[in-house]
């Protein structure tokens, strides 16, 4: 698939076949995309918890009040650990820049789902404690987005988009 056919694409699932897996590979593939993404100062401060047994994808399905994120066979949980970040940027690197590289390496693991026929969603909002808790995720990470992933079991329209003139402006 063309870079420009994966980002148009990509679409948030929320339904997912119960009959189709998805293979280790797809999932490294998916983090080798995710550690790509760029970082301040390379820093790469994210850290990746892949949940596949049922009982913790229910044990974090319970923890986001989203139960359709269990039905996924494989849930991303993106963490940051600020601390580096903010030893060489300060405020600013802990506040900002390690949420930044977080995102992008988010960004790129919903991209190469696509790229290899899987689908995801990008959850943002949930307890961040709950969501440790759940998964025994150490106390210095935050957990920063939730990536439930397999093969979509539904078919959405592209959504609407603001148009470009709308959200740009050109000096």
């Amino acid at each position: 698939m063309e870079f420009t056919e994966v980002i148009a694409a990509r679409r948030s699932v929320r339904h997912f076949s119960s009959r189709l897996a998805v293979k280790d590979d797809d999932i490294r593939a998916l983090l080798l995309a995710a550690v790509s993404a760029p970082s301040a100062g390379n820093i790469q401060p994210w850290r990746f918890t892949v949940v596949r047994s049922s009982e913790a994808r229910e044990r974090l399905a319970t923890a986001l009040h989203q139960r359709w994120a269990a039905a996924a066979p494989v849930v991303i949980v993106v963490s940051v650990d600020p601390r580096p970040c903010a030893a060489r940027y300060g405020d600013r690197g802990e506040m900002l820049y390690s949420i930044q590289d977080t995102a992008a390496a988010v960004q790129n693991i919903l991209l190469a789902a696509v790229d290899r026929g899987l689908a995801s969603c990008w959850i943002g909002a949930f307890d961040e404690s709950a969501v440790r808790e759940a998964l025994a995720i150490p106390a210095a990470l935050t957990p920063v987005a939730v990536l439930p992933v397999g093969h979509s079991a539904e078919s959405s329209a592209k959504p609407k988009r603001r148009p470009i003139e709308d959200v740009t402006t050109w000096l």
